[in-house]
């Protein structure tokens, strides 16, 4: 299929576990992938799956704590496709667990900077996309505030939970759609750095989840 026929889906997060599996899970169901992250060995090393199932993809090594790298990205999609189809979110830095009063102030600011800070700014500039093709926001949920030892990541997820309740609310009438969707427990490198010492065999795979995740859209 002509990636211009094609609709366009945006991960950001698209390197490793979940927002990879769901990059390759889309692409075989006809989206052309715009995958972001900053790593770019682990870009290319998605691109290469994608490919060799016969899907396509546009890397975007991004650090989306950059916003004007953030904008230019917006502005090419704008330019080259009008808009975009579906944003998924998954996108995370996941701190060390420690007691709240033991949070470092290094990991405290970047969280803040990643987790929530630049959803923000992500949610500014993908709207205007969205809004031209009737598209979808997704952001992918983690409900682990209030756990003991999650004070840091776990009220960063929350924020971003409530920017993503509050942007659905709002748009209600106007679109975009906004969707949330949880999974679960999976063998990622983010999970295992919270739990290493548990048993990754009962865990569910990525790909499950990103499956579980398209039969919603």
């Amino acid at each position: 299929m002509n990636i211009e026929k094609k609709k366009i889906a945006l991960v950001t997060g698209a390197s490793r576990g979940f927002g990879a599996a769901l990059s390759e899970a889309l692409a075989e169901n006809g989206y052309h992938i715009i995958a972001v992250a900053r790593t770019t060995g682990a870009l290319e090393d998605l691109d290469d799956r994608i490919q060799s199932k016969g899907g396509t993809a546009t890397l975007v090594p991004l650090d989306i704590t950059d916003e004007e790298a953030v904008k230019r990205m917006c502005i090419s999609i704008h330019k080259r496709w009008g808009g975009l189809h579906l944003w998924v979110h998954c996108a995370i830095h996941a701190s060390p667990l420690s007691p709240v009063s033991h949070i470092s102030e290094k990991d405290w600011e970047k969280t803040i900077s990643i987790n929530i800070t630049a959803t923000g700014r992500l949610i500014t500039n993908m709207e205007s996309l969205l809004l031209a093709k009737s598209g979808t926001a997704i952001h992918i949920d983690d409900k682990v505030s209030g756990h003991k030892f999650f004070g840091n990541y776990g009220s960063s997820k929350a924020a971003q939970r409530a920017l993503f309740e509050s942007w659905a609310s709002e748009t209600i009438k106007t679109g975009p759609n906004i969707l949330m969707f949880s999974p679960n427990p999976m063998p990622t490198a983010c999970r295992a750095r919270f739990f290493p010492g548990e048993d990754r065999s009962v865990l569910f795979q990525p790909s499950q989840e990103a499956a579980r995740l398209i039969k919603q859209l």
